[in-house]
């Protein structure tokens, strides 16, 4: 599942290609196609990002709202657009640019009540100007969950996912085991100025990269990182290799139904 900053990146480039020009609006799949036929030639007005969650504004006030799960896809493509296939939910469309959206979990014109009602029940984003850290922390500082679960509850912080999660740990030496009402204060503090660091940076490069200067390849005489998530981190994906800092072996388990990575030696209890 796509973690936040991809949200934030597809908010601003649906932005550059079609804000303030009418669009054509299809559903070439027919799921959306009352949504598109209603949608069809209006002015895309804004676009907007909340944690996982995806808004594109339409007129004054219709909103389409999309969740991309596990499955969705987003392509962008230059016009003239070519025919598309019948996996295509919504496709936008104009002169200069085409984009498909396939296979989303939620794709819905919906009404300023029902996406309010949307950030309603999720947690801060360290992405937008509007997150206060101190709601999530109200929630962590009183929880016996540990601070690895609490990090993927989009009721907690929305956008960060599993890479996030398991990187900014490493970075402050925090046992991914640890419950949320054990953390200091501070280091609240550090690992949500952290996130927000991190996460602009994917934003801006378009994929995750966690390792600090003195850790990089290059820095260290080390072969760059091969994975199709891309991007070089200290313990994603990095089970039973050697961590970049102590040498030591790198761990997995299960928790919350997703895979955590995490270094014994870096992040001790």
């Amino acid at each position: 599942m796509p973690e936040g900053h991809t949200i934030h990146r597809l908010a601003r480039d649906y932005a550059a290609a079609f804000a303030g020009r009418p669009a054509r609006v299809t559903s070439p799949q027919g799921k959306f196609s009352d949504a598109a036929a209603l949608l069809d030639g209006a002015e895309l007005t804004g676009t907007e990002a909340h944690g996982k969650h995806l808004f594109l504004a339409f007129r004054d006030s219709d909103w389409v709202h999309i969740h991309l799960g596990l499955f969705g896809k987003v392509a962008f493509g230059p016009a003239p657009a070519p025919p598309p296939t019948d996996t295509v939910r919504l496709r936008l469309l104009n002169d200069t640019a085409y984009v498909d959206l396939r296979g989303p979990t939620a794709c819905a014109l919906i009404t300023p009540d029902e996406k309010r009602a949307v950030h309603d029940r999720l947690g801060p984003d360290p992405l937008r100007d509007d997150a206060d850290p101190a709601a999530a922390w109200a929630r962590i500082s009183r929880s016996r969950s540990t601070i690895a679960a609490l990090l993927m509850d989009q009721k907690v912080i929305a956008g960060v996912g599993n890479v996030y999660r398991a990187e900014v740990l490493f970075r402050h030496g925090i046992d991914p085991y640890r419950a949320g009402r054990d953390l200091t204060p501070a280091e609240w503090d550090a690992l949500w100025t952290d996130l927000v660091a991190l996460m602009r940076e994917g934003v801006r490069h378009n994929r995750i990269d966690t390792v600090r200067p003195e850790h990089t390849p290059e820095a260290m005489g080390r072969p760059p990182r091969v994975d199709d998530h891309g991007g070089e981190v200290y313990v994603y994906r990095r089970a039973n290799l050697p961590c970049h800092l102590c040498g030591g072996e790198i761990r997995t388990a299960e928790l919350a139904a997703r895979n955590l990575f995490w270094c014994p030696t870096c992040q001790r209890a």
